[in-house]
């Protein structure tokens, strides 16, 4: 059944509902690309102190066009600021940092999730191309919360949420909680529990756009 395009959550509505579930005093990461809008949205008088694996704890916003230290950039590349009492440091510390349980939660972008919560998101397996793995394995091998946010389905229609990851993975059992457009879907006991719908999108649309059994909580209901 095809989703009509009014339905569900925006982009930044996603972002929104990820950064709700963050707690005040959380060390963050946040993977490239859609992850990165989180930081936007955090409840306004909670503190959230973010790191970035190339070595800096106490990332702030996007630089200003026009006022970019060329020094400073993020894990994507990007301009960043940094807040005061911001720390830079080598590259192995942040991986140390990272690797030694040093990180309260991680939020990363997928390619798949299956329904034990592990998670796809490095490569497509396409022949040819380039491996990107970055630092996606030892996030999710040294951050206990791992939330993913991702369009529920492909451009193609095809469901991300799946039995079985037929993409190569970046870690098993890893995946806590999923923020799609269509839905809150939390990872407990290899299951996935339905948390909350998207305006207009009912357990039975959600199901049928998921390649993967969802299960009701009493908050879906």
């Amino acid at each position: 059944m095809e989703i009509k395009e009014k339905l569900g959550w925006s982009v930044n509505e996603m972002a929104q509902n990820v950064a709700r579930d963050i707690q005040d005093g959380a060390y963050v990461n946040l993977g490239i690309g859609m992850p990165e809008l989180v930081a936007g949205f955090i409840p306004e008088g909670r503190e959230v102190i973010y790191h970035t694996e190339n070595g800096l704890l106490g990332m702030g916003a996007v630089a200003v066009p026009g006022t970019e230290d060329p020094e400073l950039v993020n894990a994507g590349k990007k301009y960043v600021t940094a807040i005061p009492g911001a720390a830079y440091f080598h590259h192995a510390d942040s991986f140390a940092m990272i690797r030694g349980g040093h990180i309260d939660i991680c939020v990363l972008g997928a390619y798949q999730v299956s329904e034990e919560g592990d998670l796809a998101n490095w490569s497509t397996g396409v022949v040819d191309a380039i491996p990107a793995v970055g630092g996606a394995m030892d996030l999710v091998a040294g951050v206990e919360t791992i939330f993913v946010i991702t369009k529920h389905c492909t451009k193609n229609g095809d469901p991300k949420i799946v039995k079985k990851c037929t993409y190569p993975l970046t870690g098993k059992n890893v995946v806590s909680s999923i923020y799609s457009d269509l839905a809150i879907i939390d990872v407990i006991d290899k299951r996935l529990v339905v948390r909350e719908l998207a305006p207009g999108v009912s357990f039975e649309i959600l199901q049928q756009q998921t390649g993967a059994t969802l299960h009701k909580s009493k908050l879906s209901e």
